[in-house]
């Protein structure tokens, strides 16, 4: 396989920029903005949603974490050597991720619906809390939305296949970007698939249905 500029660009350029930018990021704000590692209780404006938004989103999100460092980091030989075969690990997998990740989203959207609607919360929602919440909803939403769409339609990815491994090497420093070329940014630009219909063996004895017409042999 033959890898473009784009292809390390994407996969191991970016993933080590962002890593670099965390650690110094961290570093700068634990030296400079010691007393800004906090959030801005807003208990005291409303509890009563808060009560039940807020345990729903942050455990939902705990076990949505968890469930992404067991999928990324322990490999496969290591789950199928205790006795948890593939069907059996992506069974548990997407019932209980399914769970946690409905739970996180509902929790998500109460705490927005309660920040746009108690005046005094809505009045204490900075800029950055609105970009937050922007950006943790759509990563929720692809994410949960991917992973429902690719069950229930019988053709989930095996992300232990491709896009794990490759998590990995990134901290092993020995990337593996071959192994992310076609997952999932290759799906955007993917050739469309032709059906053909089954029901005129012989093109010509009768009009096909629209929508079915011959394609060139």
């Amino acid at each position: 396989m033959t890898l473009t500029a784009k292809d390390y660009l994407l996969w191991v350029a970016v993933p080590y920029v962002a890593l670099g930018m965390c650690i110094v990021g961290l570093i700068w704000r634990y030296r400079y903005d010691t007393f800004g590692w906090t959030t801005r209780s807003s208990q005291i404006y409303e509890n009563r949603l808060l009560r039940l938004g807020s345990p729903l989103f942050h455990y939902g999100i705990v076990f949505v974490f968890l469930g992404h460092v067991i999928g990324l980091v322990i490999p496969e030989s290591w789950t199928e050597a205790v006795g948890i075969s593939e069907s059996m690990y992506h069974a548990a997998s997407f019932s209980l991720g399914a769970i946690a990740g409905v739970a996180t989203v509902v929790g998500l959207l109460i705490l927005i619906y309660r920040r746009r609607t108690v005046g005094p919360v809505f009045s204490a929602t900075t800029r950055n809390d609105k970009i937050m919440y922007i950006l943790l909803g759509l990563t929720l939403a692809l994410g949960l939305g991917a992973t429902l769409y690719g069950n229930l339609t019988g053709h989930p990815h095996n992300y232990r296949e491709d896009i794990a491994p490759w998590f990995r090497s990134i901290f092993y420093f020995q990337p593996k970007p071959e192994l992310m070329v076609n997952a999932p940014v290759g799906y955007l630009t993917r050739p469309y698939v032709v059906y053909r219909s089954r029901d005129n063996l012989n093109p010509g004895e009768s009009k096909p249905r629209r929508g079915w017409e011959p394609v060139g042999r």
